[in-house]
């Protein structure tokens, strides 16, 4: 059953890919989560909580309970982001709510040189409806569903988006493999022009595992991550050292950027309770990115 919706998944780039140029909605290429981001943004197989609903949506249907999570995001270039999420169970199965909220602030308007004319925010937003279930107990399957918008100056457009996600429990211990494309879908005209959405694949394995006679937790991801609209291929790894149950530890490393590669991150857990920061550094410039979330169990 794994390998033929693997064939599915696979085979459906082929109707969706685009040749190498440009997508907006940038914001859709941001992190989830400051422990998904810490370790390199290799979420798809790593992500154990509430922040699936935004990598891989079939990692729902591993988690119990219910689960609130929000997220600020400073990034460079006066880009801020606010993300929201709410898990709970319904009729059964795990469904998940997911809100973004992204504006780039004081954007100049230029018609000669000297002072600008005028200063404008753009602002973006996306709210989804993910689920995901079971197929068999190694193998799981899940979808989102998104509504996404985008407005600047007097200009608006919205469309939707997909994301399919599957997650396979393979034959060892701790060891899984998620995938997911992400981001297929369109957008009405801006103006003029219709916004391509920046339509993704990842893929890759997660480890999990215990040294013995210690309370320390370590996990292992790797990823390989795709925008079909782009020639660049990057690969994604990262590593998170667990105390306890109590604070942990995070790195990771990503390829294919110009402007970034490494990634760290602390994470601090307190009960149901649980608070997570990420750093990025940037290079050609252009500042650092700081994130913290923060999540709660119920």
């Amino acid at each position: 059953m794994f390998k033929i919706i693997f064939v599915l998944i696979i085979s459906s780039l082929s109707i969706y890919a685009q040749s190498a140029g440009s997508t907006g909605l940038s914001f859709l290429k941001f992190g989830y989560g400051a422990r998904n981001i810490a370790m390199g943004d290799a979420g798809t197989a790593s992500s154990n909580d509430i922040t699936a609903l935004f990598y891989n949506p079939s990692k729902l249907s591993m988690q119990q309970g219910s689960e609130i999570f929000f997220m600020h995001n400073e990034w460079i270039q006066d880009v801020r982001s606010e993300v929201v999420g709410i898990r709970s169970k319904v009729f059964g199965l795990q469904f998940a709510l997911g809100f973004n909220v992204t504006t780039i602030s004081d954007i100049e308007v230029r018609t000669r040189p000297g002072e600008p004319d005028t200063k404008f925010d753009a602002n973006y937003f996306y709210g989804s409806l993910s689920t995901g279930f079971n197929l068999s107990n190694d193998l799981s399957i899940g979808g989102t569903f998104k509504y996404l918008y985008e407005g600047m100056l007097s200009d608006e457009a919205n469309g939707y988006g997909f994301d399919i996600g599957l997650n396979y429990l393979l034959p060892y211990d701790g060891l899984s493999l998620g995938a997911a494309i992400r981001n297929i879908g369109s957008m009405s005209e801006l103006r003029l022009d219709k916004t391509k959405l920046p339509s993704e694949i990842r893929i890759g394995p997660a480890y999990s595992f215990n040294l013995s006679d210690t309370k320390f937790n370590f996990t292992t991801v790797a990823e390989y991550h795709k925008y079909l609209d782009d020639d660049a291929n990057h690969i994604n790894i990262g590593v998170e050292v667990f105390y306890n149950n109590l604070i942990a530890l995070r790195g990771g490393y990503q390829t294919g950027y110009e402007s970034r590669d490494f990634t760290a991150g602390i994470g601090v857990s307190w009960g149901n309770l649980k608070f997570d920061y990420a750093f990025l550094p940037f290079q050609l410039g252009l500042g650092s990115a700081n994130l913290f979330s923060l999540q709660f169990k119920f």
